[in-house]
């Protein structure tokens, strides 16, 4: 296995070091993130090839395909190296049309846990972050029953760390009165700017930021920019929005996904993509609904 870290690492938690460069899993799954990929040998090469680049941080949920993810990483990457984590989802069910049902009552919260447990092979889940909100964003709704049940599952030895995803920071002062909380995963990229107070507090406060969709959301004059800055450095407009992200703060952590071995390489190759200051600046002012 390669000894290089992409990106450098991060450290939100004692016992958790992850590289800041990780690989989110959920486009393993067939279209839709339901059912089984085409071709089950190059996800499980994608898999591979993320751990022999040094990636240590693998992104996934039981509910992607469902639990077909999960056992990928099982047949793929089983048994796990020794300083690879793998930060997996609750919250979330899949009607057998692949629709997405929100379902968080802390007796379905702890089957989906052993469920993860069961798929990707584990006797305790590394992470766990709990997925509230919806497709549109954070609500406010309390996360004091939910995350408590999470809490008693750490307490009990089935999970190391806690975290939340598609949250405020309310939510998240509201969790961190129950049990320390290690990661938070929100929406947020350089045209999606509206969680830019909570990435400064997860940084002043310790806990890891994962953006998802890191090229979502962008208006035609936005990609406009951000295709000629690429142009102009040479590289990918993936390659240089993840790259903005892991400039923007340290305690930003990146999952992007793929199921090409290649792209892959591509996305892992932006921890390396020095922004000059001017092109830093210039995407800076892409971002819209800061504060």
């Amino acid at each position: 296995m390669s000894t290089s870290l992409p990106g450098g690492t991060i450290t939100p938690a004692a016992g958790l070091t992850l590289t800041r460069m990780g690989y989110g899993a959920m486009q393993l799954a067939g279209p839709g993130v339901f059912g089984p990929p085409k071709d089950p040998d190059t996800a499980v090469a994608v898999l591979r090839a993320a751990v022999d680049a040094g990636v240590t941080h693998i992104d996934t949920a039981d509910f992607y395909g469902p639990t077909v993810v999960n056992e990928l990483i099982r047949e793929a990457l089983h048994p796990y190296p020794a300083e690879l984590r793998i930060v997996t989802k609750v919250g979330c069910r899949r009607g057998p049309d692949g629709s997405w049902n929100l379902v968080r009552d802390p007796a379905e919260l702890r089957k989906q846990v052993h469920e993860n447990l069961e798929h990707l092979g584990v006797e305790a889940l590394d992470v766990v972050n709990l997925r509230f909100g919806t497709q549109a964003g954070p609500d406010d709704e309390s996360v004091a029953e939910s995350f408590s049940a999470l809490a008693e599952l750490r307490e009990e030895g089935l999970i190391r760390h806690l975290g939340l995803s598609t949250v405020t920071s309310a939510q998240l002062t509201e969790a961190q009165g129950i049990a320390p909380v290690v990661t938070v995963q929100n929406h947020y990229n350089l045209a999606h700017r509206e969680d830019d107070a909570l990435v400064d507090r997860c940084a002043a406060e310790g806990i890891m930021y994962v953006p998802y969709f890191p090229l979502g959301g962008f208006t035609p004059l936005q990609s406009r920019a951000l295709s000629d800055v690429s142009a102009r450095l040479g590289a990918s407009p993936q390659q240089v929005a993840l790259a903005w992200l892991l400039r923007r703060s340290p305690a930003i952590a990146l999952i992007p996904g793929t199921s090409s071995v290649g792209h892959l390489r591509e996305n892992l190759a932006a921890a390396g993509l020095e922004l000059p200051e001017g092109a830093g600046v210039e995407l800076d002012g892409i971002g819209v609904g800061r504060g």
